[in-house]
């Protein structure tokens, strides 16, 4: 799968461009703070329908404009045409190859891509909302079920937690509690499964690429940490309801979940150090591009954002001699130096003030 051209339209600060790719390696060149990172951001937004860097789609809009507009051509198999329409007062619109889409579902595993951020290196030291975000990404990419099962739980989540609270007001509320009860430990259950085996998967892949990195070294191993198993799950529920109407929340769920990572038996979060957390977070990203590779029979368009420049030499050459066989589109500040890694085709370009112009040494 390559992304061939893009089209944007007032889109942060990038006024009116089209940028074609190759399929190899693309790199996007400019000083910071020029609209590197946007480019990338859309090519995200058309993969998944929201951004990498905000929750509010507002923000991608050019703050002068009342909305904006991405539309990426793809080849797969066949030509795929996705438009993303960002309206600061309303719902988007997305359209696949001219035909409009009722949710932003339907675009989830059209057009795959893997994101790799200076963010992504501190995966591991961030909280685990993020953890969660990256496996719930990553399963709805390669299991339609999970995002149907995923949205349905988050509904029901919020309706048992809006509940809870009129609970502690009305005291009679609570025989209607097991309405959501049934859904939520339904729904719940199934997510619970589909992460262990997601991590248990993931993890085959991360050892593999980690002990290349350290030069077998060291063993990378996760651990997937649910709040509770899927068999406790209702159990629980029904045992915490007085604290759950107390604190007006459900204190049990995969809402809680966690993902720990461990380099010969350390916790790499508390104890690993920065090179072992970056290594860490490398062989994540490199084995999330095989499990697409395994489950869609399909490469996925890599996107790195400035991450060379965290990374060492070691690490540099690792990751390119390890994405060969995939379109690539980085931005970087350093492009004479990272050429030199280089050695397939490549295409550059420049961005100055959010305008995309051809780069050339000459």
């Amino acid at each position: 799968m390559i992304i061939k051209n893009m089209y944007l339209k007032d889109f942060r600060n990038i006024k009116t461009e089209e940028i074609n790719f190759n399929e190899n390696i693309n790199i996007i060149y400019g000083n910071n703070a020029q609209g590197k990172t946007n480019i990338l951001e859309a090519i995200y937004a058309a993969s998944v329908g929201r951004s990498h860097r905000t929750k509010y789609e507002r923000e991608m809009i050019e703050f002068s404009k009342k909305d904006c507009h991405i539309r990426a051509d793809v080849n797969d198999s066949l030509k795929i045409r996705i438009d993303l329409h960002l309206k600061r007062d309303g719902r988007k619109g997305i359209a696949i190859n001219g035909v409009a889409a009722k949710t932003t579902g339907e675009l989830i595993g059209i057009f795959d891509c893997v994101m790799f951020s200076p963010e992504d290196l501190y995966l591991i030291k961030s909280g685990p909302s993020e953890r969660r975000r990256f496996i719930d990404i990553e399963l709805c990419r390669i299991n339609r079920v999970y995002f149907s099962k995923l949205k349905m739980y988050s509904k029901v989540l919020r309706q048992r937690n809006n509940l809870l609270k009129k609970i502690s007001k009305d005291k009679s509320l609570k025989e209607t509690v097991f309405v959501w009860d049934r859904q939520l430990i339904e729904y719940g259950e199934f997510i619970i499964k589909a992460r262990k085996e997601f991590i248990e998967e993931i993890e085959k892949y991360s050892e593999i690429y980690h002990s290349k990195i350290t030069g077998g070294k060291e063993k990378l191993k996760l651990k997937y940490k649910p709040s509770v198993s899927a068999e406790n799950l209702a159990y629980l529920i029904e045992k915490n309801i007085d604290r759950d109407i107390i604190y007006g929340s459900t204190l049990f769920g995969p809402h809680k979940d966690d993902l720990l990572f461990f380099i010969n038996g350390a916790d790499v979060k508390n104890y690993g150090s920065q090179g072992q957390q970056r290594s860490a977070a490398l062989s994540l990203k490199l084995a999330e591009i095989e499990l697409i590779k395994k489950h869609k029979q399909k490469e996925p368009v890599l996107l790195l954002d400035d991450v060379f420049s965290e990374l060492d030499d070691t690490r540099q050459k690792f990751l390119i001699d390890n994405i060969n066989d995939i379109q690539m589109i980085a931005a970087c500040t350093g492009v004479e130096e990272l050429i030199k890694k280089i050695h397939s085709k490549t295409s550059i370009k420049y961005v100055e003030n959010g305008c995309i112009s051809d780069y050339s040494f000459l």
